[in-house]
């Protein structure tokens, strides 16, 4: 649980950054773990926050025997120099390291400062949504309502869909409107909107950076500059091809998913769970789900891929959880999935030494040539105890 790998962290690293996507739940988390210890907040957002920084080496230095948490800390990059000042200053002093707890979205300012300034003094831990073991998931409307409304707790948490919808709608126009523009750049709403939407139209699979710049008259070199943007607030998901020693023409460019699955249906005016059924994007919005809920319960230091040849033969996602064990997961949406005669050799291909269909029942159980039929639920805890 993240809880217990950031409360770990904390113990053993002077400067621990939690990332995650706005409303994704870092500050509730972050004072959480706050009143376990001494600690002080501060939110950069806030101007009386701001004013106790005005000289930041002083009011650091008085509550040194506390866990600093410092919130929307992209705001305050100039910070970081003095962060690792005082944690060299504490080594040097033989005590262990000052405890920072950095809480912000992934800007690439806030990864190239602290990277640069407190190299092998910090490390990250992203944060997700809500995944399908920190909600109900034994009946199928349970899994339907967290798979329709997404990870973002307030969005889950809602007295009904619409007022969902509504709640999703205000995180994307504070997202274009307010976030991206204070994080400098410079990116017309209307425009990144649009792209955002042709992305979930496309969701889960290899976009053409020059067809999608046609469309929004751009290059596409501002297309790849508007995803840099994206990806790197954690809006979507860059899913990178499975390149091994395999004899085979393979695609390399990197599935595009939104990553959460309200924000999907939010862009798509998917309004409820009976116009998700009838939308040409269920399957694909399936497998996104599926994909973000495996790779939240992933152990630390396993990748993920997907794989697919140039003549269509595919695994959806490829699991490498060591350098000895890869497994491969089809996903599937119905009771009944067909499965293709192909996954099974493309499996062997890539030298799977487990292979999965992941589909819409509840059960797990063998079916042909050493392949396991799962739910996505008991997959994820496959994945943790494994």
């Amino acid at each position: 649980m993240i809880t217990e790998r950031l409360e770990a962290a904390i113990e053993h690293v002077p400067a621990v950054v939690l990332l995650g996507a706005r409303q994704v739940g870092k500050t509730t988390l972050a004072k959480a773990v706050g009143r376990t210890c001494r600690s002080i907040y501060l939110d950069l957002e806030s101007p009386g926050d701001l004013l106790k920084l005005r000289d930041p080496l002083s009011f650091l230095l008085k509550h040194r025997e506390e866990l600093i948490i410092l919130d929307e800390v992209q705001h305050a990059p100039d910070l970081f120099g003095i962060l690792r000042g005082l944690i060299d200053e504490n080594r040097q002093a033989g005590r262990k390291g000052r405890q920072f707890l950095l809480l912000g979205s992934a800007s690439m300012d806030l990864l190239r400062q602290s990277s640069e300034s407190l190299a092998g003094r910090i490390r990250y831990i992203e944060m997700n949504g809500l995944n399908l073991l920190e909600t109900p998931h034994s009946k199928p409307e349970d899994i339907h309502k967290l798979w329709l409304r997404g990870g973002f707790p307030c969005s889950y948490l809602e007295s009904s869909d619409s007022e969902s919808m509504e709640w999703l709608e205000m995180l994307v126009r504070t997202y274009l409107e307010r976030d991206i523009p204070q994080l400098g750049f410079r990116v017309p709403a209307a425009r990144l909107r649009r792209l955002w939407t042709m992305l979930a139209h496309l969701q889960g699979t290899a976009v053409n950076h020059s067809k999608l710049g046609g469309s929004l008259e751009v290059d596409g070199k501002t297309i790849a500059h508007y995803l840099d943007i994206l990806a790197d607030l954690l809006l979507i998901r860059r899913l990178e091809p499975w390149h091994a020693n395999v004899k085979k023409r393979l695609i390399k460019s990197p599935r595009l998913y939104v990553r959460d699955s309200g924000i999907l249906h939010r862009l798509l005016g998917i309004a409820d769970h009976d116009a998700l059924l009838s939308h040409p994007v269920l399957g694909k919005s399936w497998e996104g789900f599926a994909v973000e809920n495996i790779l939240s319960a992933l152990p630390v230091g396993a990748k993920s891929y997907y794989y697919r040849t140039s003549n269509g033969t595919e695994i959806d996602l490829v699991l490498e959880l060591s350098s000895t064990e890869l497994w491969a997961v089809e996903i599937k949406h119905g009771l009944v999935p067909k499965i293709r005669a192909s996954f099974h050799q493309t499996c062997e291909d890539i030298k799977a030494r487990r292979k999965f269909i992941v589909y819409g029942g509840n059960d797990e159980f063998p079916i042909e040539k050493h392949t396991t039929m799962i739910s996505l639920p008991r997959l994820m805890e496959t994945l943790r105890v494994g």
